[in-house]
């Protein structure tokens, strides 16, 4: 069964044209929203997705442009439609994601709020194993390297579709993954090196061309009209654009 990914942005951190990175899972009438950054409010309003229309949050790591829309979806749901959503953390984020991020703006010890679990209902996730959010959707989480010394995690989806969030190049890793069968990968893309935080496109071109045809490049800067017909077999994810991902058919 198909699944849909809509980018409801596809920006770089400091990119203002085309939003914070972030994505919305379609499966079956669920809605997950992969990273909350501080433009995510904004872009469903854009595409005409209430706030309350979302049944989830997973989080990939702790940058602002992928928590920082985290506070008013907390006190949206709280106060305004009076209900939990599930919010997915790997578990080495759980204790940074509140007492790092938003600690400062969520409590309230007035009204014995002290803990993201006032807020959601907090799942951690276990790295590394295949977690059944639903019947029909596993996600796996996958170390990467992003800034050294902070935990981040790239997913895996269905098993199928690679979403590596914020990483450097694992050139490796994408190609044993292909190997085993992913058949999609949506990946950062720093559009001029040096890669110090990020996968360049440089980097990406070093790629298999069999490789490079599964791959739709996201998380880049304003610049990116400039690089057009500049991608070899990859693409530019679009904007708002919902596409969707069917699993490989069985080898008989």
């Amino acid at each position: 069964m198909s699944l849909q990914l809509q980018m409801i942005g596809t920006g770089s951190a400091f990119a203002k044209s085309f939003y914070n990175n972030n994505a919305l899972l379609h499966l079956n009438g669920y809605k997950l929203l992969i990273d909350c950054g501080f433009t995510a409010s904004r872009a469903l309003l854009d595409i005409g997705v209430p706030l309350e229309a979302v049944d989830g949050i997973l989080i990939t790591h702790i940058h602002a442009d992928h928590i920082g829309g985290l506070e008013e979806f907390a006190f949206q749901n709280k106060y305004t439609h009076k209900r939990r959503i599930r919010l997915y953390v790997p578990l080495p984020l759980v204790n940074d994601l509140w007492e790092h991020s938003l600690r400062g703006g969520l409590e309230n010890r007035a009204e014995g709020i002290t803990a993201l679990s006032d807020y959601f209902d907090v799942v951690p996730l276990e790295p590394g194993q295949p977690v059944h959010i639903r019947q029909d959707l596993t996600v796996t989480l996958i170390p990467n390297i992003h800034i050294q010394g902070k935990p981040s995690f790239s997913l895996l989806l269905n098993g199928y579709i690679f979403y590596s969030a914020d990483c450097i190049f694992n050139r490796e890793l994408l190609v044993e993954l292909h190997a085993k069968g992913c058949s999609f990968f949506l990946h950062d893309c720093q559009l001029q090196p040096p890669g110090i935080v990020h996968a360049t496109l440089e980097e990406l071109l070093t790629l298999p061309e069999e490789l490079q045809r599964k791959v739709l490049l996201m998380h880049y800067s304003d610049r990116m009209p400039e690089f057009a017909g500049r991608t070899g077999l990859m693409s530019f994810v679009e904007q708002f654009k919902t596409y969707s991902f069917s699993p490989p058919s069985p080898v008989e």
